[in-house]
């Protein structure tokens, strides 16, 4: 009797470990999702506060320089501007795509990590059950 109290006692000792390495492990993985959206969410913002800066540049250097010329050449600025415009759209689309891409690559590595780990904590339960049985 005393042999299975002791045998019982450890099983969920070990069973108590595991569940907290458990759980430590899918905090850990989910703040590093959240970071990594994070990240990502400000890398994005980012880029978009430099392209309505440069936008805005474009267009005060377009107008200072149109001020002093004749009103003969505004045209050609008001066409620049505005291809300038579509290159800058083109861009954040790109790097939008760019985010995207990287965001689900992200994803992928993390869903693997985690297959990874749930297979080596079953593999380690494999072990401590053989353990016990010998």
């Amino acid at each position: 009797m005393m042999t299975m109290t002791t045998t019982r006692r450890r099983t969920t000792t070990i069973t108590m470990t595991m569940m907290m390495m458990m759980m430590t492990l899918m905090m850990m993985i989910t703040t590093m999702t959240t970071i990594t959206m994070l990240l990502v969410i400000v890398t994005i913002m980012l880029l978009l506060l430099l392209m309505t800066m440069l936008l805005l540049m474009m267009r005060w250097r377009r107008r200072s320089r149109t001020r002093t010329r004749t009103r003969a050449t505004t045209t050609t600025t008001t066409t620049t501007t505005t291809t300038m415009m579509m290159m800058m759209m083109m861009m954040m689309m790109m790097m939008m795509m760019m985010t995207m891409m990287m965001t689900m690559m992200m994803m992928m590595m993390m869903m693997m990590m985690m297959m990874m780990m749930m297979m080596m904590m079953m593999m380690m339960m494999m072990m401590m059950m053989m353990m016990m049985m010998i």
